[in-house]
C-alpha cells in the first residue's frame, strides 16, 4: 500500500476519537506511575519491595486518572489545535490524580510513610504524568504533521502571504496550515519595525518601497496575499494592492466570522477580494443590546421587503427576537426566495409574506387591520433614475402616493414609529426619483409636526433614514459592470467626473436601525458617507482585481450623462444645515418644515395627476412644491423656473 493510500485510509481530516485519546491518556498515567515507583525503589527498598503498597499505587493511578480526565474532560480537547489555557486542564487533571493518590497513602493505616517520602512521590509523579502526556501530545502533532505534508505535497498549493501581524492575522496561521489549497509563506508588514522576526514559527517579511514588494514576490513565488480584514485592505489597495495586482498576484480575503445564521455566527471561505471589500469602511458601531429592546417581542412590518434593503433589514430584525415580522412587497419572486432563505435560516421566527402593493389601499389596509404591527420599515420604491424620469407618473404613484398610504395607515392602526429609507437623491434633486422621494419626506415629516401640535390625533413617531447608493444593490453599478466585464467589456461609464457616495447593504440597515431606536420622532438622519469615488477610478479598479488592463483587455467607453443624473451628489443640500447626534456618524438634517394641510393638498394634486397621466402639469407641480428641483439632462428642464 503506498504512502498516499495509507493516509487516505486514516483521514487526516478527521479527528482522532476521544475514547481513543482517553485510553492513551490513561495508559501513559500508568507508565508514569511505573516509572515513579522504579525511582521510589532506586531511593527507597522498602517501597520497592512492597507488594501492597505497589497494587494500591497502581490501582488508585488508574481510578484516579480515569476520574481526573473525565471530570475535567481533557480527553474532548482537540489535540491538534491544543492551547495553553488547555494544557492547564491537563495539569489540573494530573494534580488531582496525585491528590487522592498521597490522600489514600496517609489514610491507610498499614502504610507508615514520612512526610518527605510522600512528598517525593507526590512531586515526582505529577512531574512524570504531566511529562508523558506533553510528550505523546506532541507525537502525535508531529506525526500528523508529517503525514499531513506528505499528503500535500502531493497537491499544488497556492502560496500565500499573510499581510499583518495583528490577533486577527496571527489566527489565519492554523487553517492555513491545515489547509489543502493554501501553503503559508509567512507575513508581510509595511516598515521593518519586525524585521528578522517570527512569528508562531512563521517568518515576517517587510517591504518599503515597491522594488521591496516585487523581489519578495519573486524570491518565494507568492501566488496570493491574505488579508484577515477589510480594513487591512482598504489601507494597502494603493500600494501592496496595485503593485500585486501588477505582478498577477491574487488578493484574498477571508471574511469576517460575524455572519449569523439562526443568531450564530458561522465562519465564510477565504475567497478572492471584491470591490465592495475596498469601497467600505469601518462598521458602524451600535448599541445591539438597546435595539434588542427597541424590537424585542413586537410585530414588525418591512414594505419592499424583497428589496436589497427590504431584505437586509428584515434578515437583522430576524435575529432581534421580534414576536412577528410581516414581509410585504409585490414581487412574487424575489417574495418566494426571501421566503425560502427566512424558513432555512430562521426556524424559529414567526414571519408572514403578504404579496401586495404599497399603491393599493385596501390591501395594505388589510395587512394592518390583520397582523396590526407595532414598528414599521417603509422601504418600498422606485429609485432607477434614468426609468423615473421616462415613467414619472409610475414614480409619484409609488414613491409619493405609496408613503402617504402607508403613514396614514399607521395613524389609523396606532403604529408606534414609521421609518422611511429615502435616498441623497432627494437633496437638491436633478430628477424625477430624487424629487419624489423628497416629496415622501415632505408628507411624512408634516404629518409628524402634525400630530405633535395636536392638528391630527394619532401617536405614530416618524423617522427618515437618508443615504446613498448601496454596494452591490439589485441594477447598481458593481454588478453591471461585473456583468460587462465577464463579458469581456466594454464597461460603460457615463462620464469620466462623475462621483458618487457608497455604503454596503449591511451598513445601511444598521442606519435604519440606529436611526429608529435614537429618534424621537420627526427627524431626517443623515449619514457621514465619507469620500465619494470616482466612478471611472471604480470601473478601473474592477478590471484589475479581474486580472485584466483596463483600456487593454477591457475597454472604457464614457455614454454621457443620463436623463436626470447629475456629476456630484450630496448629503445636505446648500439650504439645510445639520444637529449632532449621540453617534458621531449620524446627524439630523435640519430642513424646511412644511404645513400638513398644503403637504396633504400637494399630494392629492399629483395622486390625481399622475393617475390621469397628464404629465405636464404634474412635473410643474412637483417643481412648484420643491423649488430646489432643477432638471438636468432632461425633457423637463423646460419647466424650470428662473
Amino acid at each position: 500500500m503506498s504512502m498516499f493510500a495509507f493516509i487516505d485510509k486514516f483521514h487526516l481530516d478527521r479527528y482522532v476519537s476521544s475514547r481513543l485519546i482517553l485510553f492513551i491518556d490513561v495508559f501513559m498515567s500508568l507508565v508514569a506511575s511505573f516509572g515513579t515507583l522504579l525511582m521510589a525503589h532506586f531511593f527507597s527498598t522498602y517501597l520497592g519491595h512492597t507488594i501492597e503498597f505497589n497494587t494500591v499505587w497502581m490501582g488508585g493511578a488508574l481510578v484516579y486518572s480515569i476520574i481526573g480526565f473525565i471530570v475535567l474532560r481533557t480527553y474532548k480537547i482537540v489535540i491538534l489545535h491544543s492551547t495553553l489555557r488547555e494544557l492547564v486542564s491537563l495539569f489540573k487533571a494530573v494534580i488531582g490524580k496525585d491528590m487522592l493518590l498521597v490522600l489514600t497513602l496517609i489514610f491507610l493505616p498499614y502504610f507508615s510513610l514520612t512526610l518527605k517520602q510522600v512528598s517525593a512521590l507526590f512531586v515526582l509523579d505529577i512531574l512524570f504524568t504531566f511529562c508523558a502526556l506533553i510528550i505523546i501530545r506532541i507525537m502525535m502533532i508531529m506525526c500528523y504533521d508529517v503525514l499531513r505534508n506528505r499528503r500535500m505535497n502531493g497537491n499544488k498549493r497556492q502560496r500565500v502571504l499573510v499581510y499583518g501581524t495583528s490577533d486577527k492575522s496571527v489566527a489565519l496561521v492554523p487553517r492555513l496550515r491545515s489547509s489543502s489549497h493554501y501553503n503559508m509563506v509567512g507575513f508581510i508588514t509595511y516598515g521593518e519595525r519586525l524585521k528578522n522576526h517570527s512569528i508562531v514559527d512563521s517568518p515576517v517579511y517587510y517591504f518599503e518601497e515597491k522594488e521591496d514588494l516585487v523581489k519578495l514576490i519573486k524570491r518565494f513565488h507568492v501566488d496570493s496575499v491574505l488579508f484577515a480584514t477589510d480594513k487591512d485592505a482598504q489601507q494597502e489597495q494603493e500600494r501592496l494592492i496595485r503593485t500585486c495586482l501588477d505582478q498577477s498576484v491574487k488578493i484574498l480575503i477571508t471574511p469576517s466570522i460575524d455572519v449569523l445564521t439562526d443568531g450564530k455566527p458561522t465562519r465564510q471561505p477565504i475567497r478572492e477580494i471584491k470591490i465592495e471589500d475596498l469601497l467600505g469602511r469601518e462598521e458602524i458601531k451600535i448599541s445591539m443590546t438597546e435595539i434588542e429592546e427597541n424590537f424585542a417581542g413586537k410585530t414588525v412590518m418591512v414594505t419592499g421587503a424583497a428589496g436589497s434593503i427590504g431584505s437586509e433589514l428584515c434578515r437583522q430584525i430576524a435575529t432581534f427576537g421580534v414576536k412577528k415580522l410581516i414581509l410585504f412587497d409585490n414581487a412574487e419572486t424575489p417574495m418566494h426566495n426571501l421566503r425560502l432563505e427566512m424558513e432555512e435560516r430562521y426556524p424559529n421566527l414567526t414571519f408572514v409574506p403578504v404579496i401586495g402593493d404599497v399603491r393599493q389601499r385596501a390591501r395594505l389596509d388589510f395587512a394592518f387591520r390583520t397582523y396590526r404591527p407595532q414598528v414599521v420599515f417603509h422601504a418600498a420604491a422606485y429609485k432607477h433614475v434614468p426609468l423615473m424620469e421616462e415613467n414619472p407618473c409610475e414614480a409619484v404613484l409609488v414613491n409619493v402616493v405609496g408613503s402617504r398610504n402607508v403613514a396614514d395607515f399607521c395613524i389609523q392602526y396606532e403604529v408606534e414609529k414609521m421609518v422611511m429609507v429615502s435616498t441623497d437623491k432627494a437633496v437638491n434633486p436633478t430628477n424625477i426619483m430624487g424629487c419624489t422621494k423628497r416629496l415622501a419626506e415632505i408628507y411624512v415629516q408634516s404629518l409628524g409636526l402634525a400630530i405633535e401640535q395636536g392638528q391630527v390625533s394619532g401617536n405614530t413617531r416618524f423617522v427618515t433614514t437618508r443615504f446613498g447608493n448601496v454596494l452591490g444593490s439589485n441594477g447598481s453599478v458593481i454588478p453591471r459592470f461585473r456583468e460587462q466585464i465577464a463579458k469581456g467589456g466594454p464597461i460603460t461609464v457615463t462620464h469620466p467626473e462623475i462621483t458618487r457616495f457608497f455604503m454596503t447593504i449591511p451598513e445601511a440597515c444598521r442606519l435604519v436601525m440606529e436611526a429608529a431606536t435614537m429618534s424621537t420622532g420627526n427627524q431626517i438622519f443623515v449619514f457621514d458617507m465619507g469620500m465619494s469615488v470616482k466612478i471611472d477610478h471604480l470601473a478601473r479598479r474592477m478590471i484589475e482585481l479581474a486580472g485584466l488592463v483596463p483600456d487593454k483587455d477591457i475597454k472604457i467607453e464614457y455614454s454621457g450623462l443620463r436623463p436626470g443624473e447629475k456629476l456630484y451628489e450630496e448629503v445636505l443640500s446648500n439650504a439645510e444645515n445639520t444637529l449632532p447626534t449621540n453617534h458621531e456618524r449620524i446627524r439630523v438634517a435640519k430642513v424646511r418644515e412644511y404645513n400638513y394641510g398644503d403637504a396633504l393638498s400637494a399630494a392629492e394634486q399629483l395622486e390625481d395627476l399622475s393617475r390621469k397621466v397628464i404629465i405636464p402639469e404634474m412635473v410643474k407641480l412637483m417643481k412648484d412644491i420643491v423649488p430646489e428641483f432643477k432638471s438636468k439632462n432632461s425633457v423637463f428642464e423646460k419647466f424650470d423656473k428662473p
